[in-house]
């Protein structure tokens, strides 16, 4: 076997010898084989369990520890390929400090990949040392000229590089042979040689990482969206009269001005009779109430089919081509409870769980009851039930074919992990840019699981992270701990379900500051109609809405006074037009003397987009602080001078000094957005 072949194909764990099987190699020989240590690989996702995440045409960055025995150099290297491929492609690793290496690749198919790491001793950086050393203090160097034309001979026909590359070796090596020791220290010395052996010399003790590693490969919506959600049957603005996919259609060009790429619906099928709630989730519905959209399921269909008042399959597949024509794409809600009045019922009997006098079991999180539905089972004891889980996964795949690509999926921690691991692998190996959204408010450790099988986005604990040291808590974990290769967060300012406490009492400078918290630390965020319009009474003592439209049909006036569209706007047109607010782990929590401003930066690499927020946690007080401008981050003095947009009033000014002061008045803008202009000229 060719090195070149070695090197694209990673050993694998060896297979039980077989009697016609060839000998299988001793330990002392597989041990030898992988004289380079490489451990400490980051991202490795327990073990390489589970795959990381990035999104194709991004870098993706990993780290390894990577070290030999004794004084010789090593070099490593990514291999790296879509999956199916035979051919790996290979990306260098550079050394940091103390053994640790970091590189990159950047995948450009959005589909899943694999990595590894290989290393080896690098003889011939390691003789150009000595060499170097030894010449510069005067010893004689006639015999190690000789040895490093042996390690170029000795690469001639090993396999690497071009086909060019290894004619110049071989080129090389003859002209060496003749060559004196003086022209051979100038050649044998030069930085082009070094390339040359670099790219097409033979690698000494080629060692492999013991495992190939999975990398899921997204689109870009994936890890950077802006979510508007609404119930459709409302959009008519008329409370008598039930919303229709044209009444959506009409409301397009207002949710795309608001600068808004997902259009999320909850649930659009029809609705179940029995048990079916009334106004604020009362037992005793009118005759007239529309019932939760939750409660999936009737005698029109189940989740392949389209509440009868919302129109057609005609007027679904209009819609989606007119939000197309917006900007805007279709996320729809997967919710796989059913009503009782579900067609699954009286068809699967064993998909459902049943009570010992006959009667279904409804779904139950104690205290709540929820009469109006109930929960399939994954399994009937110890066993999976495979015609339930193909039948969940073609309500996807049907949607997939009617223009829906992204589904928001309900509760998805009540719902059997393994299912969730098959399902999403099988659909997306199909359709890799389908996105699926986890809403789990749930235990850290379970949010986490739903992120790691599969799931692309997940809610998180944003909603309930209100102080300084919360939120900067938060988010360190979230952009410093492994979950920043596997949990890609939604930061959702508000749901149907969630009507947070801070923004009962907080008034319309919390609801600002909320938008601008979502909208700037996370590359996904969402919020739900209404939060424009400050919409906050509570149903008493709870997190909830009173008068909740999942219960009734709303009618909203979204241009009364006190409104907040022009910051959502502004959040919006931000995130598209600067590019540190298109990722997510690249935040830095900047000095202020006050805990009740936030103040935090994000920026790219090479600074050209450098953007500072300060926004008041105090919804009612003005607030005021000195702050440290980063200055250091230029590379400037503590004295130092830089110009800086203000990003909201639309004006610039220089700050003069690492040390400025702000003040806060929340009744007038409760937040502060600046730009940073790099003073080396970059733009």
């Amino acid at each position: 076997m060719s090195e070149t072949t070695a090197a694209r194909k990673p050993r694998r764990a060896p297979k039980r010898a077989t009697a016609e099987a060839a000998p299988q190699p001793s330990r002392l020989e597989m041990l030898a084989a992988n004289r380079v240590a490489i451990e400490g690989v980051d991202p490795e996702i327990d073990g390489g369990r589970f795959p990381a995440k990035t999104v194709a045409g991004h870098p993706f960055v990993v780290e390894v520890d990577v070290f030999g025995d004794g004084h010789d150099k090593v070099s490593a290297a990514i291999l790296w390929r879509p999956k199916g491929v035979d051919n790996w492609d290979e990306a260098p690793l550079a050394p940091l400090v103390n053994d640790r290496w970091r590189g990159h690749f950047v995948p450009t198919d959005v589909m899943g990949h694999e990595y590894t790491i290989i290393a080896w001793r690098d003889t011939f950086e390691s003789w150009r040392e000595e060499v170097a050393k030894k010449h510069n203090a005067g010893v004689p160097i006639a015999l190690e000229l000789e040895e490093g034309v042996h390690l170029v001979r000795g690469s001639v026909g090993c396999g690497r590089g071009t086909v060019a590359e290894q004619a110049r070796l071989a080129e090389l090596a003859a002209a060496m042979e003749e060559a004196g020791e003086n022209e051979r220290f100038a050649v044998l010395m030069t930085d082009k040689t070094a390339a040359l052996m670099r790219r097409a010399g033979r690698r000494a003790n080629l060692s492999h990482y013991e495992r190939i590693l999975s990398l899921t490969v997204d689109r870009k919506a994936a890890a950077f969206s802006a979510w508007y959600e609404m119930m459709p049957r409302s959009q008519s603005g008329d409370v008598t009269r039930h919303g229709t996919f044209d009444d959506v259609i009409a409301r397009l060009p207002y949710v795309a001005g608001l600068g808004f790429d997902v259009l999320y619906f909850t649930p659009i099928h029809p609705i179940g009779t029995t048990n079916r709630k009334g106004r604020n989730n009362s037992l005793t519905p009118a005759p007239d109430d529309p019932g939760s959209p939750y409660a999936i399921g009737s005698a029109e269909g189940g989740h392949d089919a389209i509440h009868p008042e919302l129109g057609t399959f005609d007027d679904f597949k209009r819609l989606v081509a007119a939000a197309h024509d917006h900007g805007l794409e279709i996320a729809l809600d997967y919710a796989i409870q059913c009503s009782p009045d579900h067609p699954w019922i009286k068809a699967h009997h064993d998909w459902f769980d049943w009570r010992p006098d006959g009667s279904i079991k409804f779904a139950e999180n104690p205290p709540k009851k929820y009469e109006d539905i109930v929960n399939v089972r994954f399994y009937e004891g110890d066993r999976p039930l495979p015609a339930l889980w193909r039948a969940q996964r073609d309500i996807i795949l049907f949607w997939v074919a009617h223009g829906v690509k992204i589904f928001r999926v309900d509760n998805p921690h009540t719902k059997a992990f393994p299912f969730w691991e098959w399902m999403i692998d099988d659909v997306r190996t199909k359709h890799p840019d389908v996105i699926f959204l986890a809403e789990a408010f749930t235990r850290p450790k379970v949010m986490h699981r739903l992120a790691k099988i599969g799931f692309n986005q997940s809610y998180s604990y944003f909603t309930w992270r209100n102080t300084k040291a919360e939120l900067t808590e938060y988010m360190t974990e979230l952009t410093t701990t492994e979950k920043r290769h596997t949990m890609r967060v939604n930061f959702f300012v508000n749901t149907p379900d969630i009507n947070p406490v801070f923004l009962q009492t907080s008034g319309r400078p919390g609801f600002q500051s909320r938008l601008v918290l979502a909208a700037s630390l996370a590359g996904n965020y969402g919020v739900y109609n209404g939060y424009e319009i400050c919409e906050w009474e509570p149903v008493p003592g709870k997190e909830e809405y009173l008068n909740s439209e999942k219960y009734e049909l709303r009618a909203w006036n979204f241009d009364q006074p006190g409104n907040i569209r022009e910051d959502i706007a502004l959040m919006n047109r931000l995130r598209q037009t600067h590019p540190a607010l298109q990722e997510f782990a690249n935040i830095a929590f900047y000095q202020m003397w006050n805990d009740q401003i936030l103040y935090y930066g994000k920026r790219t690499a090479d600074l050209s987009s450098f953007l500072l927020f300060a926004v008041s946690l105090d919804p009612h007080n003005g607030q005021g602080a000195h702050f440290e401008v980063p200055l250091w981050e230029f590379g400037l003095g503590d004295d130092a001078s830089i110009e800086v947009e203000d990003l909201v009033a639309d004006y610039s000014f220089t700050w003069h000094g690492k040390v400025q002061h702000v003040y806060i008045d929340p009744h007038q803008r409760p937040y502060f957005i600046w730009r940073l202009v790099d003073p080396r000229g970059q733009r």
